[in-house]
């Protein structure tokens, strides 16, 4: 899948200043400006890839309310149509600056513009996180792969490995067992951490093994994935398992950098905010998977962006 949206190819004109921008188009974006226009408050979503973030990698969401099944892409984009419907501006470009001022920020993109506005939600969201072993970055797009929607279909009637235990890991296992011949999936701990439902799918679909206690040492191949080199973490044994696939799922990494010396960040670099969603800096929110909480769902998402702007609403404007 190619991360970008064709749709906000042609550059619409927009206003050197806003009451509030936002930087992000994801679910928790989207709701921020939704929520914003419903203030009465002039608001620009700023997006570098394609609006609907995250959720678009996601092949079925089955716990957003009122979809009891939807794909990813197109809960993304009714995100999308709704925030426009009320008459947000969404611009594709890249956010490559942040000042704050003594009465405003100013945003400057990677076009050249600058907006002033007194409020900016951030809404980065985060990206898959990395194993960093040998041979991950060598062979990504030739069998490692980061997304089963966008993937999958390549590895029809193969063998693939899938890393880790989580969520997101067991609901791409569950889609990509439709696809592949078989997965082994290999999660570090002793028992995996997902939802007890996407437990039992995975634990009772023939198609799918798990080896537990275990970590990813290496991906070896000549011209594309051809095996893994895996650990046991307790004894230390390694073992060789032939695959024409890696998919890796072991969490995520904020997009804070643009927040850095600028807010408060925790270890991890996720960004720190209080109830409201405000960071150190008044009149700067951050939202969505960049911030530090403990539920990152599209449910919680679009819940941090309508508080956000209603703290705003009531305290800036």
């Amino acid at each position: 899948m190619v991360f970008f949206d064709t749709g906000s190819v042609k550059k619409k004109e927009i206003k050197d200043r806003y009451d509030i921008v936002v930087v992000g188009a994801g679910p928790a974006g989207l709701a921020s400006a939704i929520y914003a226009r419903r203030a009465g408050l002039s608001v620009l979503v700023v997006e570098k890839a394609i609006e609907g973030g995250y959720v678009n990698l996601t092949h079925l969401v089955e716990n957003y309310p009122g979809f009891p099944k939807i794909s990813g892409e197109e809960l993304a984009s009714k995100f999308k149509e709704h925030a426009e419907s009320f008459g947000a501006d969404i611009y594709n470009a890249e956010v490559v600056k942040l000042e704050v001022q003594e009465n405003k920020k100013v945003v400057e993109l990677d076009d050249g513009k600058k907006i002033e506005a007194p409020v900016v939600i951030v809404a980065t969201g985060a990206n898959p996180k990395r194993l960093n072993v040998p041979g991950e970055k060598e062979f990504f797009g030739r069998g490692v792969s980061y997304c089963a929607t966008c993937d999958g279909y390549l590895f029809a009637g193969k063998d693939i490995v899938v890393v880790g235990g989580g969520d997101s890991a067991c609901d791409e296992s569950i889609f990509l067992s439709n696809i592949v011949n078989k997965i082994t999936m290999v999660q570090l701990l002793e028992t995996l951490t997902a939802a007890k439902v996407l437990q039992e799918r995975v634990l009772n679909n023939p198609k799918i093994e798990v080896i537990y206690n275990s970590t990813v040492k290496e991906i070896r191949g000549k011209d594309k994935v051809e095996e893994v080199v895996i650990e046991n973490v307790k004894t230390g044994e390694t073992k060789v398992l032939k695959t024409e696939g890696v998919f890796i799922f072991i969490g995520l990494d904020p997009n804070s950098k643009l927040l850095e010396g600028l807010v408060e960040l925790d270890p991890y670099g996720y960004v720190i905010t209080d109830e409201n969603m405000e960071t150190s800096i008044k009149g700067l929110y951050a939202v969505g998977d960049v911030r530090k909480k403990n539920l990152r769902q599209i449910v919680t998402a679009v819940a941090d962006g309508a508080i956000a702007v209603e703290h705003a609403a009531k305290h800036y404007f």
